[in-house]
């Protein structure tokens, strides 16, 4: 039976993605439909796309992870335990013992410091995740030591070890093999050619084939140290086209669709095909530059609060998409603050601007992504504005061109979303509550000043606090309370949460999507 299925899986992966491939998928496969046209690279020290970002955690560990179990969870990887110095600014990890790379290969604590290295010294897209730690080309050799099975972490700033923690779990962190690495290393690229279209890891998975804008095959680590995945194989197949996923789907030629849209997912009838909804963290908020006059009353920013037709949206066009959030740190996490005090009240707005005098009408632009579902809300949003006497001008443009605007300060109105870099909620407050620098030759890669938010000291202050609490309860209890501020009194308007739909199989089981592209575990998956 297992050839025979090997041979389905072979004839599966040989023919073209437009012919009708296979009536059923084999029992211990999983085959996934996506668009993954997005990957640059898998090379986890320059992986930055959201596809590649998935393929990273099935295939490496990191000391410390989130994982399929719980993946709100920040728990122990290919480090047993640690114990962290918060007045030395260190951090000691003790290596678990058994762990394996696919080549065989032991993992050592020798394997962390390169690879930690290796990111920092390859400087490329990922590299300032980690250099957030005041690690350098010059000095990281020195901040990573290795003492027998033991890594020494150092850094250097302001930072609880809880945050340090959260960077050492992110994507750029994971843990290569030392030795095969090296062994195809090319021009001093310390095997970066080689990794983008290999593996040298030591997770759930291991790359078996990788074939760009075609299709992504992972074989199941029998020897991983938290139990061997219940697939023995994940194919992930490239279809771009929605409805070429759906057809894949409901013919039984894929076991997962991973793209469809939202008419797609409410006209699925089939009884053996079902659909998940995963919370994902990015935000979705109108923000107002400030350096527009009209923009700058706070009372204008406290009436926008009662002007989103929140719920009007939700149940429409954006059904199973969005939830209502209205804190920059996405809930799921913690750390998040996840009541929603405002509603759709366009009297209430008036009377707040009649009440502070400010006068309308107020003609402002809206830039907006020229793609749905950002169309739709920005026309809802022009509806309900207009009814406080506030009026966008829609001006839609590409993502790109949309973003320029943005990291410019040209805009006048912004819809745009945020997501978390890595998760910890210092990730998202100083892109919400924090700008200490407002000049225009400061430029930072955070909403307060794009929107040219001149952050309130005491602010500041306390988001800097946050960032050095080495209490977990604590810390997290101040990232609350400042959440709470900026959802009552700022230029920015957080909206949604977005949410992630998948369509499958109902045999399908064990399937989790986390918040970010980054929690996306295929190890418990089984075809029940």
């Amino acid at each position: 039976m297992k050839l025979f299925k090997a041979a389905l899986l072979a004839a599966a992966l040989s023919m073209p993605l437009s012919q009708h491939v296979l009536a059923a998928t084999p029992d211990n496969v999983l085959v996934v439909a996506q668009n993954i046209d997005d990957i640059v690279a898998i090379d986890p020290a320059q992986a930055y796309e959201f596809s590649s970002g998935e393929l990273v955690t099935n295939i490496y560990d990191r000391l410390v992870q989130y994982d399929a179990e719980d993946p709100t969870v920040l728990a122990p990887g290919l480090a047993a335990e640690w114990e962290a110095d918060a007045d030395a600014k260190t951090i000691t990890f003790t290596m678990r013992d058994g762990a394996t790379f696919h080549s065989g290969n032991p993992v050592r604590a020798e394997d962390v410091a390169f690879s930690f290295a290796r990111v920092i010294k390859l400087n490329l897209t990922p590299a300032f995740i980690l250099a957030q730690l005041g690690w350098t080309a010059e000095n990281v050799d020195q901040m990573v030591t290795v003492d027998g099975n033991k890594v020494v972490v150092k850094y250097e700033g302001d930072f609880s070890p809880a945050f340090v923690l959260n960077v050492l779990a992110a994507r750029p962190a994971s843990i290569v093999d030392e030795k095969t690495v090296m062994e195809h290393e090319e021009d001093g690229d310390m095997g970066n050619k080689w990794l983008n279209a290999n593996s040298a890891g030591s997770g759930p998975f291991q790359l078996t084939a990788y074939r760009p804008g075609e299709l992504v095959r992972m074989g199941a680590n029998a020897d991983y140290f938290k139990g061997a995945p219940k697939v023995e194989n994940v194919i992930i197949r490239h279809v771009a086209e929605a409805a070429t996923q759906q057809l894949l789907l409901q013919s039984g030629d894929v076991d997962m669709a991973r793209n469809l849209t939202p008419d797609q997912i409410n006209g699925i009838s089939a009884d053996n095909i079902k659909v998940e909804t995963y919370p994902q963290a990015a935000v979705h908020f109108v923000s107002f530059n400030q350096k527009t006059e009209a923009l700058q009353p706070e009372a204008l920013w406290e009436a926008a609060r009662y002007l989103v037709n929140y719920e009007g949206m939700t149940e429409s066009f954006l059904k199973g998409q969005m939830e209502i959030h209205q804190a920059f740190w996405p809930k799921g996490f913690p750390g998040s603050y996840d009541e929603t005090p405002y509603t759709y009240d366009p009297e209430k707005a008036k009377q707040i601007l009649a009440d502070a005098g400010v006068e309308t009408p107020i003609n402002v632009t809206l830039d907006v992504i020229n793609s749905t579902p950002f169309t739709d809300m920005a026309q809802s949003l022009q509806a309900s504005f207009a009814e406080a006497g506030i009026n966008f001008d829609i001006i839609p443009g590409t993502g790109s061109q949309v973003i320029t605007k943005y990291r410019e300060r040209s805009h006048e109105a912004m819809l745009l979303y945020w997501g978390p870099d890595f998760m910890d909620p210092h990730s998202n407050a100083k892109a919400f509550a924090y700008n200490r620098d407002n000049s225009d030759d400061n430029y930072q890669a955070t909403t307060t000043w794009r929107n040219a938010w001149a952050v309130p000291a005491e602010m500041n202050d306390r988001t800097a606090a946050a960032l050095a609490e080495s209490d977990a309860d604590k810390r997290n209890g101040m990232y609350v309370d400042l959440q709470k501020d900026v959802q009552a009194k700022s230029p920015i308007v957080i909206m949604f949460q977005a949410a992630y739909q998948v369509a499958m199989d109902e045999k399908v089981n064990g399937y989790v999507n986390g918040a970010t592209s980054d929690f996306v575990y295929y190890r418990l998956v089984t075809k029940d």
